[in-house]
């Protein structure tokens, strides 16, 4: 299959309430052309809703949508030229895959010589030629998700959309098919949103990410900046496993200390802080912090092992200290700790997240 002309998504002041209740709120974004942006949040956030209101499956309470240089808010879910792909398949069982596949072109009344060659390019392009003839009840969970992409593909649709299209899925097919899903993503070229409530799954496969929390957005940004420089303890909380804890920020002219309960570590200079002296919150990665039975380098949190758990390659571990319960993780193959062993988490000043407050003013 040919790679798409991208185009730009675009959602202005956009907001959807069901009765008093405001599902999403004053929302503008961008999509970019060509890239897969993931919609991530808990349920209830609003980014299923978001999704169907970009589809055309919910119409606005307010705002406007925009397709490139086409406004589409008021245009039809037929009509805004999406393929999407479902979390429960919707795959038509007295149907073969070619059939399913090549359905939409069929509805579209398109050529039947042209409906085969494409129906075998998208079954070519998700690792299915061969399996025109076979039922879905013949098909793996996996292959069955991957029809479903081909379904959409066929099409040639100006946006792709998912919704959850792993939660159904094995957990053990998950990083495959999301690695397939990327791949596929990037060859066609065609402008991508998808939603799921999985964080890792969103690192993997997003170009950007938006964070939504009751109907607003937390934070967009590439996974990287989002896992790395969150904005608000929401985000360092849901992009990964975080401590978020309580410090006070002091300074001496270009110096700049966290305290942490009985710790001050002294941050490096750059490092990206509040402008004024005081209370803060600091984001710990439990990846970030290293454990060990002493204090080597002086700059380590003293507490007490409450849990410890045998995850296989790893320990993990729950840990009292004066900031509050942390958790962290180490090797197995390393020194383990029991409950009640006291022991000190060794921290790099580097690798403190300062977490901004909303509005704050911030200095190097």
């Amino acid at each position: 299959m040919e790679k798409a002309d991208s185009i730009k998504i675009r959602l202005k002041n956009v907001s959807k309430h069901f009765g008093a209740v405001k599902a999403l709120d004053q929302i503008t974004i961008e999509f970019a052309p060509g890239t897969m942006t993931t919609l991530l949040g808990p349920s209830g956030c609003g980014k299923t809703t978001l999704l169907r209101l970009i589809s055309g499956l919910e119409t606005v309470t307010s705002g406007e949508i925009w397709f490139g240089g086409e406004d589409v808010t008021e245009l039809s879910a037929t009509r805004r030229d999406v393929g999407m792909v479902f979390q429960s398949y919707a795959l038509f069982p007295h149907m073969t895959v070619e059939r399913n596949v090549g359905y939409g072109l069929r509805v579209l009344k398109t050529d039947p010589s042209e409906v085969g060659e494409r129906v075998r390019q998208a079954l070519k392009l998700v690792n299915l030629d061969g399996y025109q003839k076979r039922h879905p009840d013949e098909l793996s969970g996996g292959q069955q998700q991957r029809v479903a992409v081909a379904r959409a593909m066929v099409l040639k649709p100006k946006v792709l959309l998912f919704d959850e299209p792993l939660s159904n899925i094995d957990s053990k097919l998950r990083r495959s098919m999301r690695d397939d899903i990327r791949r596929l993503q990037k060859s066609s070229g065609i402008t991508s949103v998808y939603v799921t409530h999985d964080q890792a799954e969103a690192l993997a496969v997003s170009d950007e990410v938006i964070v939504i929390n009751e109907g607003k957005i937390e934070q967009q940004g590439p996974p990287k900046s989002l896992y790395h420089l969150p904005k608000t303890a929401f985000v360092a909380n849901f992009i990964g496993e975080s401590n978020v804890i309580d410090a006070t920020l002091e300074k001496d002219g270009n110096n700049k200390w966290v305290v942490l309960g009985d710790t001050r570590v002294q941050l490096p200079m750059g490092k990206n802080v509040p402008a004024q002296e005081g209370p803060i919150k600091i984001s710990l990665r439990p990846e970030n912090m290293h454990i060990k039975s002493e204090n080597q380098s002086g700059i380590a949190i003293e507490g007490i092992i409450s849990q410890s758990a045998y995850m296989g390659p790893v320990m993990e571990y729950s840990i009292d200290t004066k900031v509050g319960s942390l958790f962290t993780r180490a090797p197995a193959y390393h020194e383990q700790y029991q409950p009640n062993d006291k022991v000190f988490l060794h921290v790099n000043p580097e690798e403190l997240i300062v977490i901004p407050t909303v509005g704050e003013n911030r200095n190097i």
